[in-house]
């Protein structure tokens, strides 16, 4: 089995759960006040991925010997200005949303998306580089689709606005996953490299699915006001 298929094969055994927030999201009565916090919380996630892949480019870099390391350098090369200003997307949607960008900053993410990224620097500054691309597999791996944006917005009633960044994404991101999938089977990798990319990639479903469930758990009516201040 090639190497891109046997993470996909590990990933689909721990998606359900992930998938199952997905839906209860999408058909939650406060949609139109979680959506706001969803974005938030995506932005907290999205403005680490620049500089994860700068910090894989720069260790791989200095591992000038190992054939992996030169084959992920030229694909971070590559894929690293198709990533950059993503974050600012979210900060505008938010702001057509009535969510001021300096709120969003303001905001602390929370434990889990901290856990969530802050793995990715630990394996790759300790283990290997190569290990991120389990957590790129699922973030580019499985974008929205145009019809449940489509169900999104039509239940929250906000405007187009508020969904370019899901709807580029949901047009990028399958070009995004047929690269990796492509550098994937490209690499000479060992045992404990492949252990380490499906380590990275369940673990970041899981610690996915916890922030999705704090996310759906967090109470909006009627004692906290929504984020953008709207009823």
């Amino acid at each position: 089995m090639v190497q891109s298929r046997r993470l996909r094969g590990k990933l689909e055994l721990v998606l359900p759960a992930l998938l199952a927030t997905d839906r209860r999201l999408l058909g939650h009565p406060e949609l139109r006040e979680l959506y706001p916090e969803y974005l938030v919380m995506m932005h907290g996630i999205i403005r680490a991925s620049v500089p994860l892949m700068e910090t894989a480019l720069a260790t791989a870099r200095s591992l000038r010997d190992d054939p992996v390391a030169v084959l992920l350098t030229d694909y971070l090369e590559h894929h690293i200005p198709e990533e950059r200003g993503h974050d600012v997307w979210l900060l505008e949607d938010l702001e057509s949303l009535g969510v001021p960008r300096d709120r969003v900053l303001g905001r602390v993410p929370s434990v889990t998306i901290a856990a969530l990224v802050g793995a990715q620097y630990y394996w790759m500054q300790h283990v290997h580089p190569v290990g991120l691309l389990g957590y790129m597999a699922l973030l580019e791996g499985y974008p929205p689709s145009p019809q449940d944006i489509d169900r999104v917005q039509a239940a929250t009633g906000y405007g187009p606005a508020a969904f370019r960044t899901l709807r580029l994404h949901a047009d990028l991101d399958p070009h995004h996953r047929n690269d990796l999938a492509d550098l994937l089977d490209s690499l000479p990798l060992t045992e404990q490299q492949r252990t380490l990319i499906g380590l990275s990639a369940i673990t970041s479903v899981e610690l996915l699915t916890q922030a999705h469930e704090e996310l759906l758990g967090t109470s909006l009516r009627p004692q906290n006001a929504p984020l953008d201040g709207r009823r």
